[in-house]
């Protein structure tokens, strides 16, 4: 026969077990660890230490004055404004120099124009004159020549046989044919000869 085990030690037994487990729960639900406890005390501040006297701090220096330092978009934004600025005074500089010399253009072409009228009043006088002075002269000329038709053939022609070549040109010119033949046929003929010549070449100027 096998020998039948005792139950009061096996319950005994059974029960340490079971407080064991439970114990082994509740450290580890509510008692901290050794790790924690050691985490704990290394970042606990350290206990403070007997006060030793120091000596008085330096006075502190005065901080940079946030003005005088500036960003590189503040800087790169003042010195796109002082480049407007002389461009927009370059260009008022321009501008008043460009209307300066529009003014001194129409200062001299008001000059010009004033002395272009006195030129053309000067040049119509001078047109006005030289026709009368023309006028005058085919007068005198035309007198002239009214006086030797009054002559006799043979009077007048010994006057023209010493006239000079133009004055005779110009009274012979201007005589009716009826009363410059009979004079020219009357005149030495080498002296009648040369004013045909004359004559005909005066005559074919186009401009006389």
């Amino acid at each position: 026969m096998m020998p039948q085990p005792r139950l009061l030690p096996l319950a005994l037994m059974a029960m340490l077990a079971l407080m064991a487990i439970k114990l082994d729960g509740i450290r580890r639900d509510g008692m901290p660890s050794v790790e924690l406890l050691s985490s704990a005390q290394a970042n606990s501040p350290p206990a403070p230490a007997a006060a030793v006297p120091t000596a008085s701090p330096a006075p502190a220096r005065p901080a940079a004055d946030s003005s005088t330092v500036l960003s590189p978009d503040v800087t790169a934004e003042r010195t796109l404004l002082e480049s407007l600025r002389a461009r927009r005074a370059e260009i008022e500089a321009r501008e008043a120099a460009l209307a300066q010399r529009e003014m001194l253009i129409a200062a001299l072409e008001r000059r010009l124009t004033g002395r272009m009228e006195e030129l053309s009043a000067l040049q119509r006088q001078l047109e006005t004159e030289a026709r009368a002075r023309d006028e005058r002269t085919e007068q005198g000329w035309r007198q002239m020549v009214r006086l030797y038709e009054g002559m006799r053939a043979r009077e007048a022609a010994s006057i023209f046989d010493e006239l000079d070549m133009p004055v005779l040109i110009q009274v012979v010119g201007r005589m009716r044919e009826a009363k410059a033949a009979p004079v020219l046929a009357a005149m030495r003929p080498e002296r009648a000869r040369l004013v045909t010549t004359e004559l005909a070449r005066h005559r074919s100027r186009p401009n006389d």
